[in-house]
């Protein structure tokens, strides 16, 4: 099958795609043939050797945390699937392929609403934003959320959420993407090139209280704003490190908040709690999509073989929503 192999470390270049044998499931492994699977920010730090798949090296390091596909093969003991269904899910890697194994209850039907081709937008981010959100920030109806980068994969999916669940949401962002967050239906938008005042904002969106919950992925020098923007009682989810990965801040200021910060990641969770999450995500959030009460955002696809190019698209930051590799029809 083709893949895209990761031949060294460093710039787009050394995405290379390569013949490699096809995968064989193990017993409660199926073999997906992937439609399409997308791009996240931790396949350009893993391709910089900065974030490795978790576990034991392959003997192929190809990057790719999400797909969507089809149903070809199924281990012995797996029987949650049929050949021919439509599936989508989360991976630690090895989704830039043609073929993946995964765990069967990692998987989740693709909804009729969304299609197998625009499903790979969906798993990483969505899971990602509302395990921040409502399992570990406890979001419900009537609350708030400060979400910053709100054009990124997980801000997208996140104003979706909010909207969804009738939760108000204030996002930051770069001036050219104001407006595409707007119209994605956040309810405050704060463009941090124009240095607009985010801790005004989330007091604003939240009748003066501060928000219920922060979803940061980008860390570094955020953390004072995070906090003031907070009310009594909130929490900081932090699930990214895009600005830095140090910081420092008021801790006196946290003390009177009676607040919490909380550090997340999926990738490197056990199988246990990641199928866990995804069935959970499929209980409560995926008949959001076959109701076509959210949507997917998509911002570009690229064809497998243009993987360079999409990374180089990510790294400018020129995305809202998320960037798909087109792999098979």
């Amino acid at each position: 099958m083709r893949a895209v192999v990761l031949e060294g470390h460093g710039d787009a270049d050394v995405l290379t795609l390569a013949e490699v044998p096809d995968p064989e499931p193990g017993p409660e492994e199926v073999v997906v043939e992937i439609v399409a699977t997308a791009l996240n920010r931790a396949d350009l730090l893993q391709r910089r050797g900065f974030y490795p798949e978790p576990g034991p090296p392959r003997e192929h390091e190809i990057p790719g945390m999400e797909l969507a596909g089809r149903v070809v093969a199924r281990g012995r003991r797996a029987l949650a699937w049929a050949d021919g269904h439509e599936v989508m899910g989360i991976v630690s890697g090895g989704a830039y392929a043609e073929r993946i194994t995964v765990h069967e209850r990692q998987l989740l039907p693709v909804p009729e609403a969304v299609g197998v081709a625009d499903a790979a937008a969906i798993p990483e981010v969505w899971i990602t934003a509302w395990d921040a959100l409502v399992v570990q920030g406890g979001l419900t109806s009537g609350r708030s959320a400060l979400v910053h980068a709100g054009a990124s994969g997980v801000g997208t999916a996140a104003i979706g959420l909010c909207r969804a669940m009738g939760a108000r949401v204030v996002v930051t962002t770069s001036t050219a993407k104001v407006e595409a967050c707007r119209g994605l239906g956040a309810d405050l938008v704060v463009d941090y090139t124009a240095g607009e005042d985010v801790v005004a904002a989330a007091r604003q969106v939240s009748d003066g209280q501060g928000v219920d919950v922060v979803l940061d992925v980008v860390g570094g020098d955020t953390l004072d704003a995070n906090v003031a923007a907070l009310r009594v009682g909130g929490t900081i989810v932090q699930v990214g490190v895009m600005g830095g990965g140090r910081a420092t801040f008021d801790l006196a200021a946290l003390l009177p908040k009676r607040a919490s910060i909380r550090g997340t990641v999926l990738r490197a969770r056990p199988l246990e709690e990641k199928i866990a999450v995804t069935q959970r995500f499929g209980r409560e959030v995926l008949p959001l999509f076959a109701s076509g009460t959210v949507a997917p955002v998509i911002d570009r696809r690229f064809p497998l073989s243009e993987v360079a190019a999409a990374h180089r698209h990510m790294e400018a930051n020129a995305n809202v929503g998320k960037i798909l590799l087109e792999v098979a029809p």
